[in-house]
């Protein structure tokens, strides 16, 4: 598994699967990337995520899908910004509407991991991670060195850079080709949504007043009966089928119109990308290969290297809005030491 430092913390916790993807298919490296950047800083890195998000996700799987999503809405910066509380430099970007719904959990594992590294190889490893899946999907490496953002983003841009919920399939391949990736990664991009679950709010519309007429109808009866109302705030699963596997049955559910936002829906109603999903849904080992392609892609988005960026001490705030005093200095004392135990 590869990883990057603040953000690798958001990648590197991603990318622990089950299928490999030959380096003859894995798309070229972003200049300053490297698939071995800690092998002498930090050769342990891999290890001591493995093992604590093993416990992690054996405690709660949905751990597993908190992660990859918090890895979706920290790019298309891919930057650990959106692990920046906001106290100090500009408000945060977790106030963003697209980010209420983010685990808090996820950003207190991502904080765990990075005190533990810490403890074990210095301030070597930024908060960017790739969330791998111990859910039964693919196993991948990850180009490691990008730094950790300066910057927050603003909710104006959290909004144009995140795919709603209700959005069609023109809108997601446009905004997606804006960061050069195609149809092919949209579709398979959009099988993270094979694991986790989803607030009734972000599809109600479809079932309220009337019902979509690309829904199932069975399908539209049981989430009526889990989301009574346009404005319940039940959650359910997003693959009816295996909710806690890492699978492509999220495809199967597209074919039988049990999709559950517009934006899964529509992928296999617009003829564009419905041969796409057809062939994911037949073959797992494809759809595998090109979410793993689809990730790699992704996280090579913007890289700062370099010059450009810091190894954040701390994921949650910016090493110059650091105060150092004595409060501080107890207090990384403290992390340190409970990181070991």
């Amino acid at each position: 598994m590869v990883v990057s430092t603040n953000f690798l913390l958001v990648l590197v916790v991603c990318s622990s699967l089950i299928f490999f993807v030959t380096e003859a298919q894995r798309p070229a490296l972003v200049k300053g990337l490297s698939w071995s950047f800690y092998q002498s800083s930090c050769p342990q890195l891999e290890s001591i995520i493995k093992k604590r998000l093993e416990k992690q996700i054996k405690d709660d799987v949905g751990q597993a899908a908190g992660l990859l999503r918090l890895h979706f809405h920290d790019c298309f910066g891919c930057d650990s910004s959106v692990l920046l509380d906001g106290s100090v430099g500009g408000p945060s970007e977790q106030t963003a509407i697209p980010n209420l719904t983010l685990r808090k959990k996820s950003f207190k594992i991502i904080d765990d991991l990075r005190k533990r590294i810490q403890a074990e190889c210095g301030q070597v490893v930024f908060c960017q991670a790739e969330c791998g899946q111990f859910t039964g999907g693919p196993k991948y490496d990850v180009p490691l060195g990008r730094k950790d953002g300066l910057n927050f983003a603003t909710e104006q841009a959290t909004i144009d850079n995140l795919v709603a919920p209700f959005a069609n399939t023109t809108t997601i391949l446009d905004r997606l080709a804006a960061k050069g990736l195609d149809a092919t990664d949209a579709v398979a991009l959009s099988g993270a949504h094979t694991i986790g679950i989803s607030h009734c709010t972000s599809f109600t519309e479809r079932l309220y007043p009337n019902q979509d007429r690309t829904m199932d109808k069975t399908f539209t009866n049981n989430l009526k009966r889990s989301c009574p109302t346009a404005d319940s705030n039940n959650t359910v699963n997003m693959d009816i089928r295996s909710p806690n596997v890492f699978d492509n049955k999220y495809y199967v559910d597209l074919m039988n119109r049990q999709g559950l936002f517009t934006s899964d829906q529509d992928l296999y109603t617009d003829r564009r990308t419905r041969g796409i999903v057809t062939s994911f849904a037949v073959n797992q080992s494809l759809f595998f290969e090109k979410f793993v392609i689809g990730m790699i892609k992704m996280g090579q988005l913007n890289v700062l290297t370099g010059g450009q960026g810091e190894i954040r001490n701390r994921c949650d705030r910016r090493n110059k809005d650091k105060k150092v005093d004595i409060a501080t200095v107890v207090e990384e004392l403290e992390e340190t030491f409970s990181a070991l135990f």
